[in-house]
């Protein structure tokens, strides 16, 4: 925003103080977080430290650096202080919201929207100005020109989106997490009593269902991760030589491990015998295990196929299921980060709703696209199309990189199905 266009007139932002929370700096980072958790209208706390103004904790940011990786290891036990922002606005009761609103537009865009300090000349902490109803309010005062209305407007729109997506993200995330998790900590000591009393048929079944909890858990980590480091252009392409029907083959046993009981048979097929292609193996079987994840979960009878084939330049990899389908009206949103198709059908199925958009951003970086037909009641068929040589920029991995490829790239376990 240019500057004048928020004059320093209207009401004064000591009149505006939203909240007056604050935290100690020797507050535990998982009891701010539980406090959050609990108070689902705390945006964020004022740091204190004897008193005086230390930093301040936004609920935002605080959640998404602790979702991140090992982030409730690193600093679960440490003190609020660790990961609050030590440089927030300041300002003093009697400015105006017009310049105030000048001073916090011109910050940095990831910090726009965070709460501002008040604090009197003396230090003395007075309280949390929220810049969504900052905007409110000067809209108000901004009403003399329409396009002056529009710009107050979409910025508190644009925010309220944002904030819905993050709450849904952390809510689905947190559901998705804790549910493998508790079955796989169940499972596991079902499987001790098992071994105690000497049930090995009970131990194979539920040896099975542990397998197939875990991987579930792991893809929602590596899509959690991956959706980060394609944000920041941080993704890596490591294109290497392979046969395509080995990857078909191990994907094809995660899925028979995914459906557990389900009367699903799973098919696999290269056409036109061995197929090798010059691409990201991680990536590929990436895509293909989220899209036979997805097929896994909404077919309950029937089949799910694995199908690759060169067609010129270009790899084809289709997953096509006898699942439940999916409306023409509900296709377009497929690919959307954290959306998933809301009907009386789905409902019932958990999701983070980041398969299918990483899938499609995978695709892309790989050169490629991903396509989908489907019909309700009669199943769906996604279509992978990369060129069978990535032809765009490689990275060289490090040693430590090169590592974790490599990890990535080993086979799943072989799966314990019938």
């Amino acid at each position: 925003m240019a500057s004048g266009d928020f004059n320093g007139g209207g009401p004064a932002v000591g009149t505006l103080i939203t909240s007056r929370e604050t935290a100690d700096a020797c507050a535990v980072v998982q009891d701010v977080v539980d406090r959050l958790f609990q108070q689902s209208n705390l945006e964020a706390l004022a740091v204190l430290q004897e008193g005086r103004l230390a930093g301040l904790a936004m609920r935002s940011k605080l959640l998404a650096r602790l979702f991140r990786r090992y982030g409730f290891e690193l600093y679960g036990r440490k003190q609020i202080l660790a990961l609050a922002d030590v440089n927030p606005l300041v300002v003093a009761p009697q400015e105006g919201i017009g310049s105030v609103l000048e001073r916090a537009m011109a910050r940095p865009p990831e910090d726009v929207y965070d709460d501002i300090v008040v604090v009197e000349g003396d230090g003395r902490f007075v309280g949390l100005i929220s810049v969504k109803q900052m905007i409110l309010q000067q809209s108000v005062v901004l009403a003399n020109t329409a396009v002056q209305r529009e710009i107050a407007t979409a910025r508190a729109q644009d925010l309220e989106r944002v904030g819905e997506v993050k709450a849904q993200f952390i809510a689905n995330v947190t559901h998705e997490l804790r549910s493998p998790v508790n079955a796989i900590l169940e499972l596991g000591e079902l499987m001790a009593i098992s071994c105690r009393a000497g049930y090995v048929d009970q131990l194979q079944d539920r040896l099975r269902l542990l397998l197939s909890t875990a991987g579930n858990l792991r893809s929602i980590i590596t899509n959690i991760l991956d959706l980060s480091k394609i944000q920041a252009g941080k993704m890596m392409i490591l294109p290497e030589a392979f046969e395509i029907g080995e990857v078909l083959a191990e994907v094809g046993d995660t899925t028979r491990i995914l459906l557990g009981e389900k009367p699903v048979s799973v098919y696999v097929e290269v056409a036109g015998g061995p197929v090798q292609v010059n691409t990201d193996p991680v990536k590929v079987r990436q895509m293909l295990t989220n899209l036979t994840s997805n097929a896994a979960k909404f077919t309950e009878r029937g089949t799910i196929r694995i199908v690759a084939r060169k067609e010129g330049g270009d790899l084809l990899l289709r997953v096509s299921d006898s699942g439940i389908g999916i409306a023409r009206k509900d296709l377009d949103a497929l690919f959307v980060a954290f959306s998933q198709v809301e009907n009386v059908h789905t409902k019932r199925y958990e999701g983070t709703g980041l398969g299918l958009s990483i899938t499609k951003q995978l695709a892309e970086m790989l050169g490629g696209g991903v396509s989908v037909a489907s019909r309700p009641g009669e199943g769906t068929e996604f279509t992978i199309r990369i060129p069978a040589t990535f032809k765009g920029d490689s990275h060289e991995p490090n040693a430590e990189e090169k590592v974790r490829h490599d990890h990535r790239r080993r086979p799943e376990p072989p799966g314990l199905h019938p």
